[in-house]
């Protein structure tokens, strides 16, 4: 796991948005949070990037779906959609008005 995350953190990708533009985008910090997470620091991940957690549900939900056919899934992933974008766009607000 160690060499996993040392890989990781070797090869993050730049954001061009803000390389580019100068302000973060959507994504920003999403890298870090996952390394964090790997890492076992949940509350650190959580403060990088809220919307991770919600993310890694929502994509492990969505393949589960496909594979066992969930009663309600379709639902389920719509709801956790609109949740996760919500904590999106409510965390970048706050982080653009903290600069």
């Amino acid at each position: 796991m160690q060499q996993l995350i040392e890989w990781l953190e070797a090869h993050q990708l730049p954001c061009y948005y803000k390389k580019f533009l100068g302000i973060e985008c959507l994504g920003c910090g999403m890298q870090t949070a996952f390394i964090l997470l790997l890492k076992g620091e949940i509350i650190e991940s959580l403060k990088v990037y809220p919307a991770l957690l919600p993310i890694l549900f929502m994509l492990i939900y969505l393949v589960l779906h496909l594979i066992i056919k969930f009663r309600n899934g379709a639902r389920v992933l719509k709801i956790s959609f609109i949740f996760t974008l919500s904590i999106m766009v409510v965390s970048y607000i706050l982080k653009l008005l903290a600069y």
